[in-house]
């Protein structure tokens, strides 16, 4: 009897992989969001911009070879670990939202591979129904609409874990050392993860709420007394961001006599452009036109205390899909 193999599906947004790309990449964003009236198709300006923004960083973003190094290293994982222990076997699998490798394309790859039951589970750990709801809601619609015989169990959210908490606190504490002793102790810690359409809050999504119950755990375990939730990298359509924005927060700081901050992009798990780009570049310019030193903690990207966390968040799921 062939042992059974368990898919585990990681998804993430989706980054173009060269300039070419980037017209039918936002083209794509663009039909998919109903808040984005008129015509869907990007504007000369706006995929000259982004493709700007891509030379700065390199030429291409790095989260799609992030994320298959997260599957891989996460796969050996989980055949060192919960494979002995359950007598099963399992297989991981990247699936982006608006780019290849494509959700509703790689579910029917896990069909076709075999997979007959799985996990879902997206990579940012604070729930909205427009970000990971629409993962799961992809994920989904890729089963029915293929008839794929697999039976999909998903992570909402991992906001709160304690190794996710425990992962950025250190990242935050060797951080810190950027800056001169002098100011590390009152050092303020802006926490900040992707702006969504203020809409939100009428629906009582808990993206916001995540949000603040991760800065507030990381900040607790590294012991920083000054931090601040702010939305980065709002998008350029004419609705409602959530507040405050980044900017924003910066320029209160600076108002308020500092000239250091450190910022921890927690709703984000790998570098890509609004970490290498928003962050590093604009940020840091902003900041600096301030007057204030900006420091970034480091990606959780591929590291071991990240896989740890995955990996526990599947144990759980694959308990439930064995019962």
């Amino acid at each position: 009897m062939s042992t059974e193999r368990i898919g585990v599906l990681l998804m993430a947004y989706g980054t173009p992989e060269s300039p070419d790309e980037v017209e039918p990449y936002l083209t794509h964003i663009r039909e998919h969001y109903t808040y984005i009236r008129g015509d869907k198709r990007p504007s000369p300006e706006m995929v000259a911009d982004l493709q700007a923004r891509y030379r700065l960083i390199g030429g291409r973003s790095p989260l799609l070879d992030i994320s298959r190094a997260q599957a891989e290293a996460l796969e050996r994982r989980l055949e060192e670990t919960l494979a002995p222990q359950t007598g099963l076997s399992f297989r991981t699998y990247v699936g982006m939202k608006h780019w290849h490798p494509f959700i509703h394309d790689v579910v029917r790859q896990m069909a076709a591979d075999g997979v007959r039951r799985a996990v879902g589970i997206a990579l940012t750990a604070q729930y909205s129904k427009l970000s990971v709801g629409g993962y799961i809601h992809a994920a989904q619609e890729a089963i029915e609409q293929s008839g794929a015989p697999i039976r999909m169990t998903f992570v909402e959210h991992w906001h709160d874990r304690p190794g996710f908490l425990k992962a950025l606190a250190r990242r935050v504490e060797a951080a810190r050392t950027l800056f001169p002793e002098a100011q590390r102790a009152d050092l303020p810690v802006v926490f900040t993860a992707h702006n969504l359409p203020a809409k939100i809050l009428e629906w009582n999504d808990p993206y916001p709420r995540h949000m603040e119950e991760t800065a507030r755990g990381v900040a607790e375990l590294a012991g920083i007394r000054r931090w601040f939730v702010a939305w980065q990298s709002a998008g350029s359509t004419p609705v409602r961001w959530l507040e405050p924005q980044l900017p924003e927060v910066l320029a209160q700081l600076r108002d308020a006599g500092d000239r250091a901050v450190l910022i921890c992009p927690a709703g984000f798990v790998a570098d890509h452009l609004e970490v290498l780009y928003d962050i590093d570049i604009e940020a840091r310019k902003l900041a600096n036109e301030m007057g204030m030193q900006l420091e970034r903690t480091a990606s959780l990207n591929a590291d071991d205390d990240l896989i740890d966390v995955l990996a526990e968040l599947v144990r759980e799921q694959v308990a439930q899909l064995v019962r």
